[in-house]
């Protein structure tokens, strides 16, 4: 691949990207500075993420600090990363992040419930969210290392889109097993027969240890295999990353 046909591509990729900070440290300052991170890329002659992703308390402080930027704000949902609480709060917290002005929700798939043979449950608490963040796009975190097997990945995958996910993602990004190059093909194949049956597209976020240009571009490349240019867009194709941005800044302009 040529030089500047792979700076292309590269800057495409860090289009893409939800600039991510979900720790238990995260604050207000720290909220302000990945912000101003994120819209420091287009300062420097660079496109900027497509959104940063945050705890649901900052979500106005990212406001304050991305307005007119055209970078969208996401937030965790759902008791995230495990989702072990109850319907009801996870209700009030997917309000809370409409009410603070969310643009968009990550909610956590409840792989226990689903594991255990409950899939109606699973569906229907995922529609059940969904309802309330509507219009809001919805990504529903499938956690792929923890469903153990391509059969359940690709059941949960089902499961998700037909309760109204708008993107399946891999992974919280909390467990040792992240986006896998097994659990992306077999999510894009869903998703594909997803189109197929409906007419409707839905997008795919490898999430989970992509810190690595080359990864995001193997992940890239499957995505444009197996889907098409069509879902090669942020309104279809997500990165979770933090470390990603700027390790593709650094191909990008080397200097």
């Amino acid at each position: 691949m040529a030089a500047a046909e792979l700076k292309e591509l590269l800057s495409t990729i860090l289009s893409l990207i939800d600039f991510t900070s979900l720790e238990g440290t995260d604050s207000d300052k720290s909220t302000v500075d990945l912000c101003r991170r994120a819209m420091d890329f287009g300062e420097k002659g660079l496109p900027v993420p497509a959104a940063v992703c945050i705890f649901s308390p900052f979500i106005r402080t990212a406001h304050r600090e991305l307005s007119g930027s055209g970078i969208r704000i996401a937030t965790v949902a759902g008791g995230f990363p495990h989702g072990q609480v109850p319907l009801q709060a996870k209700q009030e917290e997917v309000a809370f992040a409409v009410n603070q002005g969310a643009d968009e929700v990550d909610i956590v798939f409840s792989r226990g419930n689903f594991l255990a043979g409950h899939q109606q449950q699973v569906y229907d608490e995922i529609a059940t969210l969904r309802d309330i963040c509507k219009p809001l796009t919805l990504k529903v975190i499938l956690e792929t290392g923890e469903l153990g097997t391509p059969e359940h990945i690709s059941e949960a995958s089902d499961v998700a889109l037909r309760a109204g996910a708008d993107f399946i993602k891999t992974s919280t990004g909390k467990i040792p097993s992240g986006a896998t190059e097994q659990g992306v093909i077999i999510m894009l194949e869903r998703i594909r027969n997803y189109y197929e049956t409906t007419g409707i597209r839905r997008g795919i976020k490898p999430s989970g240890g992509i810190a690595d240009p080359d990864r995001a571009l193997m992940f890239y490349e499957l995505v444009s295999s197996r889907l098409g240019e069509a879902w090669l867009s942020k309104e279809l194709f997500r990165f979770g990353a933090s470390r990603l941005a700027g390790k593709l800044a650094e191909k990008i302009h080397p200097d």
